[in-house]
């Protein structure tokens, strides 16, 4: 039976102009509620992995083993009590994982205590077994390194090194004292493959020895004792050598930095010295038995790149290092025996070679790049003594911190793509997808996400600068949108198209997500001064407190978003943490007629400490231009912020009630730059979402700074 009457309203309707399509909405705790894994390890002598994982603040150790690698819980914290876990470690056989808890201590010693508990908060060793049980704590150490065997532990305190059982209960444990004592601060502590000897840098101010403690028949043997500053000690596979990074002593009573890597500190008016052959740097080779040590390779004369080398990593024959001669941060590797002459490029192309691993027997190099791929990054190998690289993994995902297995059959990977968040996974060693081996939270809005785009824009003094577009899932054609951009901090960083592999900007990029789908149109800003684009932008002339020529950039894409016909140009806002607060307050105080509003997050507001107008640093600083500022702000802040002086806010606010700036501040007791208590973040996120929606989507944005 038909039914005209029903179906004549329906054709009316048709010929109606559709309805405006209304974004898809979550919320933030949505989009930020699956796990984030780091420290992705993999056991030596058996196919397992461990990594720790921050759940909504809770922080745990799993673990997974072959063939089906089902994730498994160790540790059962159930609190965002801001106890950060960090240093996992595992056994060459996968029995036992070792992990710190608790968060570093600052320039005085204190342990982070977000949370304000009145018994205070402790950095201590623990560890759990892979098979099931409860955590045990091992010891307070602020550092860990475990033995290949997972019976020991070393760790360093004031100068000294000591060394702790895993399992206290299987040993007779000593009263805690150093493992020995001589002259100088010792440190770096780096175990043989046998678990019986400990090489370690013993650090004499304008000189450093490499050391080796022998557990088993206790006595020290120096290699190569001379007046350079030898660092960086790995072992050969045998346990029989030990390689070094040597560079020279510091002249006539310099004093190096503690931890200075490089001895460069000379005194004023002196330059570096050079090796009576006009090098410095080296790589040594000693023998732990005797001593002798001899030299396998340095660098060129007056070739400074190298001394930008920290580590070296002993790999079958070679010895591999990151440099950056030719512009691009790529690994090399030379001839344990000696004899190369020049070290040989082992990761090719134009991009920077990241986060490594090694097979097993340490001939075959494992690496995450962006070279081909330079918003990505993707999974590649290479033999250690060269030839060609090959690529193993393709597409929109971004792989990173690759772990081989120890069948050499599989790679286990930290892996995301625009829309999946950062997961573990294992990808054949030989090349192919890569599996996820863990569930998303059914609340999180995977069909939600829209899909980036790359944007090259330009700024004022014709420099490239590399960003990522979001779009409204809703947007219509004639329609104006407020705008977002969003500025990472470092400078040091590289923002991708799709979830990031470090926590602040995976949440960062989460929210740029949630924005986009509130309607703003976001732009993520890859501003000169950071990775990922060669040592040529990443050096950028000016910048910081010398010029502060990054700012250009931050302000044309201010323009570009502007001159979009899809963007309201007096609804123009910014926001970014750290370096990212630094350029959100230079957008304010400097061009209020452009930028609306902005949420700075522990931001510097002075470079340096002069206050002179006429100063380079003073000039570069946003509180040089505070009378102009007239947009309003939200200033966030931890008030033990171990990275960023919290008296950078104390000051601004001052200035800014002075001047009259409208401004709204939330400050974090006890917490760190990053914080550490999950509730925090979402008071952080919330009250950035609501700071918008006053500034940018009401009446108010057409009254306090845009410009119409």
């Amino acid at each position: 039976m038909t039914r005209p009457s029903l179906l004549l309203p329906v054709l009316a309707f048709a010929f109606l102009p559709a309805p405006p399509l209304q974004a898809q909405r979550f919320s933030i705790e949505d989009v930020l509620s699956p796990g984030y894994p780091v420290e992705l390890v993999a056991a030596r002598g058996a196919d397992r992995i461990a990594w720790i994982e921050y759940e909504e603040g809770r922080r745990n150790v799993y673990t997974a083993a072959g063939p089906g690698f089902e994730p498994v819980r160790l540790t059962r914290y159930e609190d965002d009590d801001g106890r950060d876990l960090s240093t996992l470690r595992i056994s060459d056989d996968g029995s036992v994982v070792v992990f710190l808890r608790g968060h570093t201590p600052n320039r005085d010693g204190w342990i982070a205590n977000p949370a304000s508990d009145p018994r205070g908060a402790e950095r201590a060793a623990w560890a759990v077994s892979t098979a099931g049980g409860e955590p045990w704590r091992v010891v307070e150490a602020w550092n860990v390194a475990l033995s290949p065997d997972g019976e020991w532990i070393a760790y360093t305190r004031s100068g000294a090194i000591y060394r702790a059982p895993v399992n206290p209960g299987l040993v007779t444990v000593e009263p805690e004292r150093p493992l020995f004592s001589v002259f100088g601060d010792q440190r770096g502590p780096v175990w043989s493959p046998d678990s019986r000897r400990i090489a370690f840098v013993s650090d004499r101010d304008d000189h450093s020895f490499i050391g080796v403690y022998d557990t088993g028949n206790p006595g020290i043997t120096y290699l190569g004792p001379a007046v350079d500053r030898d660092t960086g000690p790995t072992w050969s596979p045998d346990g029989t050598r030990v390689a070094f990074i040597r560079r020279p002593g510091l002249p006539f009573g310099a004093r190096a930095e503690r931890g200075d890597a490089r001895g460069d500190a000379w005194p004023e008016g002196m330059t570096s010295a050079r090796f009576a052959g006009g090098y410095d740097f080296s790589i040594w080779v000693g023998d732990v038995s005797t001593g002798e040590a001899a030299e396998v390779w340095h660098n060129a004369p007056d070739d400074e790149i190298h001394r930008e080398v920290r580590s070296i990593i002993w790999a079958g024959d070679q010895i591999i290092f990151q440099a950056e001669p030719a512009g691009w941060r790529r690994y090399y590797a030379v001839a344990a025996a000696g004899g190369t002459a020049t070290p040989v490029e082992l990761t090719p192309g134009d991009g920077i070679a990241e986060h490594i691993s090694l097979s097993p027997d340490g001939r075959t190099l494992f690496y995450a790049t962006n070279a081909g791929d330079i918003d990505r990054r993707h999974l590649w190998r290479v033999p250690t003594a060269g030839g060609p690289a090959r690529q193993l993994t393709y597409g929109d995902g971004i792989d990173t911190y690759p772990a081989v297995l120890a069948s050499g059959t599989h790679v286990a990977v930290l892996s995301a793509s625009a829309k999946q968040p950062l997961t573990v996974a294992v990808v054949p060693a030989s090349g192919g997808e890569a599996r996820m081996i863990r569930e998303l939270p059914s609340r999180y809005p995977f069909d939600r996400h829209v899909v980036p785009e790359a944007v090259t824009l330009e700024a004022e003094d014709g420099y490239e600068f590399y960003n990522q577009l979001f779009l409204p899932p809703d947007l219509r054609a004639g329609e104006q949108r407020p705008a977002l951009i969003f500025i990472h901090g470092g400078s040091r960083r590289q923002m991708l198209l799709g979830y990031h592999y470090m926590h602040f900007y995976h949440m960062a990029y989460a929210m740029n997500q949630y924005f986009a789908n509130k309607g703003y149109v976001v732009l993520s800003v890859n501003y000169r001064s950071g990775i990922g684009y060669g040592r040529e932008f990443r050096n950028a002339p000016g910048r910081g407190g010398r010029g502060n020529t990054e700012y250009r950039d931050i302000k044309a894409a201010g323009e570009y978003l502007r001159d979009r016909p899809d963007v309201d140009p007096a609804r123009i806002g910014l926001w970014g943490l750290s370096y990212g607060g630094v350029l959100t307050a230079q957008g304010l105080a400097r061009d209020s007629d452009l930028f609306a509003a902005g949420v700075d997050i522990a931001g510097v507001h002075l470079w340096g400490n002069s206050i002179d107008p006429e100063s380079v640093s003073y000039r570069s600083s946003s509180v040089s231009e505070v009378e102009n500022w007239t947009s309003p702000v939200l200033l966030i802040h931890g008030d033990d912020d171990r990275n960023v002086s919290f008296s950078q806010t104390v000051g601004l606010v001052q200035l800014l009630r002075a001047q009259g700036v409208p401004h709204e501040l939330i400050v974090f007791p006890d917490d760190v730059h990053d914080f550490l208590l999950h509730a925090r973040w979402l008071i952080t996120f919330n009250a950035t979402d609501g700071f918008f929606d006053r500034h940018l989507r009401g009446e108010e944005a057409v009254t306090t700074g845009g410009r119409r």
